[in-house]
């Protein structure tokens, strides 16, 4: 390779280490924002816009004092939450404690009159039980499937009243009890389902499904069975099983009132990871809030969708544009570091090269170097063959090019380094042709010396 081309691919491949760094740093700024539509994972929801307010309505602050005064437990209109009585007897024990149930679905205003009740040591909006500077909710899948199916507040208002009274929190009671649902009650669905992939039972608040939503969650459709909030303490039938015995492909969601469960493809993975990020995340709102049922399905579904994209479960996932930057961002680091590393080696031997140029060591001046290494290709031209010729020409112009200069009075700096470039040539030659003693720096100091 000659000077000029090995010049130029030693500076190329800076100008490309330089390109792939401001490519890759370029790229680390970017970001990605997903959306899913008006799933509450990724925007906000503010009060009454989702039609979570319910017409539901509580006195003023003095009637419900009054009330409180009067009955130990004080369940105002619409109000759902159910409890094991005996257990939280048991759990009150000998103390006056007054326990105040107000309905979901209440503005801001509301449940602040129902907080303003100072007589009421327990308060329950909805579901949603507090007392004093506390608060109390399910932290695992048991207690939210009992919450929102069946309005069940036993665990939360058993934990509360243990906090309140520094006592030892009790053991979470026994799940909910289930049955296999009778023949006349899985007919119908059955009936249903293979008609249209839908089955809404009496007492449902679901007008419709979330179309767009139900497609996202599952490209290759789903049934759903959607059923009101269940009788408390009575076992619930399970509708989950029954339907998945009889098409174990299906992708199946069943939601018992705000309950939502999913049966069917990757459910022993995927199941619990929706579930548990859903109700983690809404459970608050579902709580104290009386959404309808097509709002927490479609908010499910959107779940459903995000833990897809995140690729959690084994289902296929949304289809996702070819981006060749994503694609090429790995290799990035790796092309720079092999340019950076081609720069290094190409200067360092052309540092070497112009280390050991017989024009710049040696004794002797400009004309006794440009006639020893005339001499010398003289020599060499004997002895080389195709693959070392052009190297030989290329230093032989350069001779002559030195000689022309010297003879025009040109610098001698000029002149020094044309004969820098024919000694690199010649090098090229005498280590083609394997002839140590024909380099030039030899050579120049056996004829100089």
């Amino acid at each position: 390779m000659t000077r000029v081309r090995r010049e130029l691919l030693r500076w190329s491949l800076l100008a490309a280490a330089a390109a792939v760094l401001v490519v890759f740093l370029v790229a680390q700024r970017q970001s990605v924002e997903v959306s899913y539509g008006r799933s509450p994972s990724t925007a906000a929801l503010p009060e009454g816009s989702a039609g979570e307010l319910s017409d539901a309505s509580v006195p003023s602050v003095e009637e419900m004092t009054a009330l409180v005064a009067a009955d130990p437990v004080v369940r105002l209109p619409g109000a759902v939450a159910r409890w094991d009585e005996r257990r939280v007897r048991a759990a009150i024990g000998d103390r006056a404690t007054r326990i105040l149930v107000a309905p979901p679905g209440l503005d801001e205003a509301e449940r602040r009159r129902v907080r303003d009740v100072e007589s009421a040591e327990i308060r329950i909006v909805g579901t949603e039980v507090s007392g004093g500077p506390y608060g109390a909710s399910p932290d695992d899948l048991p207690g939210w499937r009992a919450r929102f199916a069946t309005a069940d507040v036993t665990g939360p208002l058993l934990t509360l009243l243990a906090t309140l009274h520094d006592q030892p929190v009790p053991p979470d009671g026994d799940d909910l009890r289930w049955r296999e649902p009778t023949v006349p009650e899985l007919a119908p669905v059955v009936t249903a389902l293979r008609a249209t992939g839908r089955y809404v039972g009496t007492g449902a608040t679901l007008p419709r499904l979330p179309e767009k939503a139900a497609v996202a969650a599952f490209p290759d459709g789903a049934w759903f069975v959607v059923l009101p909030v269940q009788p408390y303490g009575e076992p619930l039938p399970a509708y989950g099983p029954a339907l998945h015995r009889l098409a174990p492909d299906q992708p199946l969601v069943v939601m018992y009132g705000d309950w939502i469960e999913y049966h069917g493809p990757g459910a022993a993975s995927f199941a619990e990871v929706a579930a548990a990020s859903f109700y983690a995340q809404f459970g608050g709102r579902l709580g104290r809030y009386a959404y309808p049922q097509q709002n927490v399905l479609g908010a499910y579904l959107a779940q459903v969708t995000d833990v897809r994209y995140a690729g959690l479960f084994d289902r296929p996932l949304p289809y996702r544009p070819f981006d060749p930057l994503r694609v090429a961002l790995p290799a990035l680091p790796w092309i720079f570091a092999g340019c950076v590393a081609g720069f290094v080696v190409l200067s360092i031997r052309t540092v070497r090269g112009s280390g050991r140029r017989p024009a710049d060591v040696g004794p002797g001046g400009t004309p006794a170097r440009l006639a020893g290494l005339s001499a010398l290709a003289v020599e060499l031209s004997l002895l080389t063959d195709g693959r070392s010729d052009p190297a030989l020409v290329r230093g032989v112009g350069r001779l002559r090019a030195a000689r022309d200069a010297f003879d025009d009075g040109l610098p001698d700096r000029h002149v020094r380094e044309l004969l820098a470039d024919a000694a690199a040539e010649l090098d090229d030659v005498a280590r083609d042709v394997r002839m140590p003693g024909y380099r030039p720096d030899v050579y120049l100091r056996a004829r100089l010396s």
